[in-house]
């Protein structure tokens, strides 16, 4: 394979780094598909953890943009995905102003 191919290859998801199944695809679909049912754009991915199902994201979330932007109004949501990657259930765990510190320990 060339080296000009090698790049486009791991962008489409080809090849052990990218596919399916490990940790950077299920951020990207756990991000992508909250952001179908919501209708805003995800901020981040906060936290990702393996299940015996599939996997567990938390998503941060603008859910109110406000001036000046540290007080825009945040929100984390847990997101659940099944083994392939399909969105089974979605809840707000947090909300919170973007210049906030956490103090949660």
């Amino acid at each position: 394979m060339a080296a000009a191919e090698e790049p486009a290859k791991r962008r489409a998801g080809g090849g052990r780094a990218s596919g399916k199944g490990n940790a950077a695809w299920a951020m990207r679909t756990a991000a992508e598909q909250l952001q179908e049912l919501l209708g805003r754009s995800p901020e981040s991915v906060s936290a990702l953890k393996p299940t015996d199902d599939g996997w567990e994201a938390d998503v941060e979330v603008l859910e109110l943009e406000r001036v000046p932007e540290t007080t825009s109004v945040m929100a984390t949501y847990r997101v659940t995905l099944d083994k392939e990657g399909d969105l089974m259930a979605y809840e707000r765990t947090r909300r919170y102003t973007r210049g906030q510190i956490d103090r949660r320990g």
